[in-house]
């Protein structure tokens, strides 16, 4: 990522006339005394008196000026007094308009989603209506993406959905019709899309501050009238997968997780494409990557803490995957039985990275295992 930075430069003081300079004196001398005041205050008074002069000689910017007195005198002004928003705070929401799925598939990866039909239906149901949201998050703006009924009747179980790769743009169009499933069957749907992504503030870390966007949706959701923050579920495909075994590691507050294509081993993930993943690209990810390396994959890598994955989780995975091996699943799923956890392992015979040949088999069985842990609502 290209970095920009602003330089302000300053003239140089100009130098008063040795006659302006005397009569400013004078001026000075012959002025009324002004009322006797003490402490702090009379030296803010007495420095603003002698700001004012200055201001006369050098024909300098009143503002300028005015903001230099009172940032010596300590005052704030009320631009730099508001505290940055709170982490979780919506920051704007607006309306979501979808391109033609041919406009979608030039930009986006929609078809490998969803057909032409599945997107226009989701796309035309208004019954529903998706959002993009900004909110707040360790100072910064980030995007995510909320997808629920119109009209919803009493509170609804949220799914947090973590998608894949890197920095991304705006990718609504490949989730639409995904989110439709979930929303019918009663759940609303919100999708952070971490910092740097979508004209999002901050750096993408993959796995590093950018798990906070992630773990900073539960305060977001508690403020929505229509959200039961009591059933909340995490959902991560690919990369997604890494995000939501870390916010579980993180103790996310979810009911259940399922992933599908996760990355569980990202040391081995970079052997088997090292081709495409430099290290060169991973230092473009992780500038310290050479001297911390092992420190970054380990903590990135479920394989390596089982243990602390405290949630029911659904693990899903392609067996003809060609980017992540569904053997990595398979050894995290050994992990968990060795570690005593509640999982599911379900292998796709034949279907590649996000199962898109099983697609809506993929979010039924999601659907099932979020609702077998559904907390009931009294």
């Amino acid at each position: 990522m290209m970095m920009k930075s602003i330089r302000k430069g300053f003239a140089q003081k100009p130098v008063a006339p040795a006659n302006l300079r005397e009569s400013s004196r004078i001026r000075l001398k012959n002025r009324r005394k002004p009322a006797k005041i003490s402490g702090r205050l009379k030296e803010n008074v007495t420095l603003f008196e002698s700001f004012r002069v200055f201001v006369r000689r050098y024909k300098f910017s009143l503002a300028v000026c005015a903001a230099l007195v009172f940032a010596h005198a300590g005052f704030a002004f009320p631009a730099c007094a508001q505290n940055p928003p709170p982490d979780g705070q919506l920051v704007s929401r607006e309306a979501y308009r979808f391109p033609s799925y041919q406009a979608a598939v030039e930009k986006t990866g929609a078809e490998n989603y969803a057909t032409e039909e599945e997107y226009e239906t989701a796309v035309a149901d208004k019954n529903f209506e998706f959002s993009k949201l900004t909110y707040a998050s360790d100072g910064l703006k980030v995007r995510a993406y909320l997808y629920k009924p119109k009209k919803p009747k009493g509170k609804l179980p949220v799914i947090v959905f973590n998608r894949g790769s890197f920095v991304r743009g705006d990718i609504a169009p490949e989730l639409v019709a995904l989110f439709r499933r979930l929303a019918l069957e009663g759940f609303a749907v919100i999708a952070p899309l971490y910092r740097q992504s979508d004209g999002g503030e901050g750096r993408d870390e993959m796995g590093g501050a950018d798990v906070d966007d992630l773990m900073n949706v539960v305060p977001l959701v508690k403020a929505f009238e229509f959200a039961d923050a009591e059933n909340l579920f995490l959902y991560g495909e690919s990369r997604g997968g890494i995000m939501t075994y870390l916010a579980l590691k993180r103790n996310f507050p979810a009911r259940a997780a399922a992933v599908f294509g996760a990355i569980t081993d990202l040391e081995d993930y970079q052997k088997a494409n090292a081709r495409d993943i430099s290290p060169e690209f991973l230092k473009s990810i992780w500038a310290d990557y050479d001297a911390n390396k092992e420190k970054i994959l380990s903590e990135r890598s479920a394989i390596r803490w089982p243990e602390r994955i405290n949630a029911p989780i659904l693990i899903m995975h392609g067996g003809g995957d060609p980017q992540v091996d569904p053997l990595q699943s398979l050894a995290l799923a050994a992990k968990l039985q060795a570690s005593g956890k509640q999982y599911q392992l379900k292998i796709f015979a034949g279907d590649n990275h996000i199962l898109s040949k099983n697609r809506v088999e993929r979010d039924r069985e999601t659907i099932r295992w979020f609702k077998y842990f559904m907390k009931p609502r009294v």
